[in-house]
């Protein structure tokens, strides 16, 4: 099997728990280090499936950061080749994006553990659908979006209502991050606490975060390795 290939959009990103979870799967991966424009890019001849992680960039940044637009080329591509890709937050952004739907300000800044509402759509996804109703996921985002003309919606949020879509059979957007892990969360609260005070920007403080991240991090994980074990299925399938 070709391997799927991984889009770094942040210096801060570590991938959390996907690459040990595509591992177990018998999955490769790459990694395409999109924020490097020095950085070799790779043919998507190449690989079995895309996933574009988040950022500390929006997409209002695309004449300032020139991969954003890259990663609409490449989002693209993926899309015309049907071949399997699964944004993550700002990745999934960009799929709405890349397809002239709006990307705009959410009503809220979405920081930390939240509850996911599902809809009817997610009861037979082939990757989201063993999330339940109130399962508690990790956000950090300030963008939303509209979603893409013939998307199934498949969760929404309390505050923030478009949560995750699907388009065709092989392709998923996700605006939480259900790919985090322990170490990342306090990589990016560490980062930030340099920057800003979280509680006047997002409306938590860093101990809060800490304290959902201690209530809800067991199950969150459990249920992103999940997703990325059958988005490796999805792949497999595809490849064949």
């Amino acid at each position: 099997m070709k391997p799927i290939l991984l889009v770094r959009n942040d210096a801060f990103e570590t991938f959390g728990i996907a690459p040990a979870t595509f591992a177990e799967a018998g999955v490769p991966v790459r990694v395409l280090e999109a924020i490097d424009p020095e950085a070799p890019r790779i043919s998507l001849d190449d690989v079995s499936g895309v996933v574009v992680f988040g950022s500390s960039s929006n997409v209002e940044h695309a004449n300032e950061q020139p991969f954003i637009k890259e990663l609409r080329e490449l989002t693209l591509e993926a899309l015309d080749r049907d071949l399997p890709y699964l944004g993550v937050c700002f990745g999934a952004q960009v799929l709405a994006w890349s397809l002239d739907c709006p990307v705009m300000k959410a009503p809220v800044r979405e920081v930390g553990f939240e509850p996911l509402r599902i809809e009817p759509a997610a009861g037979h996804d082939p990757v989201l659908s063993h999330y339940r109703d109130g399962d508690m996921v990790f956000q950090w985002h300030m963008d939303t979006f509209e979603l893409p003309d013939q998307a199934h919606l498949l969760a929404t949020g309390d505050g923030v209502r478009n949560q995750a879509y699907r388009l065709g059979e092989r392709t998923w957007g996700v605006q939480f991050h259900f790919e985090i892990d322990g170490p990342e969360i306090e990589l990016w609260l560490k980062e930030f606490a340099l920057l800003g005070d979280l509680l006047e920007e997002w409306g938590k403080t860093s101990d809060q975060v800490w304290e959902e991240t201690r209530r809800h991090l067991t199950a969150h994980e459990a249920k992103g390795r999940e997703v990325f074990r059958r988005f490796a299925d999805v792949a497999r399938e595809a490849a064949r």
